[in-house]
């Protein structure tokens, strides 16, 4: 796979500033009595068990961009926060969940006309959190069986990193959008921990160490 990297951008987006943004997902394995009821539990941790008892938590953008999709739960990195900050801040505010662990698990970039920056997008998985997923004014929250992906619902990008994500893989790649339902071309690898780290070390330097863990 060739590197990738902003600069790999069109002639367009050579001119937008690239714009640091996280993307939080948490997973749980349901108990045996509880596959087939609706709603969420109140905390959990990642885990492995048959098809019908893995979980994912979803939310549902009820405005502004990607008003309508299902997706992960996060946004912007604000002046004085890092990265991981921002991931834990931004999962609280749209879901009410408070997570006590975050792991880095991609890194991907995401070239869309109508949105002004380049977007550089850390993926996390939380990897133990608490609370109950409550509706915020920005996403409507729900658990879905892995199995039971809305990917007609979700970015066109998903149904390409979201399998890699989901066997607990490390991956980075880019996306060029035509518009925002279209794909134009893309670049996707499986990283080991160790690579994902000096990626994350070549974009925000010694202080992003701790990202990755």
């Amino acid at each position: 796979m060739a590197s990738v990297s902003p600069s790999a951008a069109t002639e367009s987006d050579s001119k937008k500033s690239v714009k640091d943004l996280t993307l939080v997902f948490c997973r749980r394995t349901k108990r045996s009595s509880d596959i087939g009821s609706e709603g969420g539990g109140g905390g959990g941790s990642s885990g492995d068990s048959d098809d019908d008892a893995k979980e994912i938590l979803l939310g549902m953008k009820k405005r502004g961009f990607g008003e309508g999709k299902w997706n992960g739960f996060g946004g912007k990195v604000e002046s004085g926060e890092s990265v991981e900050e921002a991931a834990k801040r931004e999962l609280m505010e749209e879901a009410g969940v408070t997570a006590r662990e975050l792991s880095l698990r991609g890194r991907l970039i995401f070239h869309v006309p109508s949105y002004p920056s380049v977007m550089r997008v850390h993926v996390y998985e939380a990897v133990s959190f608490e609370g109950e997923p409550e509706e915020s004014e920005e996403m409507r929250p729900r658990w879905f069986r892995i199995r039971d992906l809305p990917l007609k619902e979700m970015w066109a990008d998903d149904e390409h990193w979201m399998p890699l994500f989901l066997e607990g893989k490390s991956f980075r790649g880019e996306f060029h959008f035509s518009d925002e339902q279209t794909i134009l071309r893309h670049v996707l690898e499986a990283v080991t921990p160790q690579e994902m780290m000096q990626v994350v070390l070549r974009e925000h330097g010694m202080d992003a160490k701790r990202q990755c863990t």
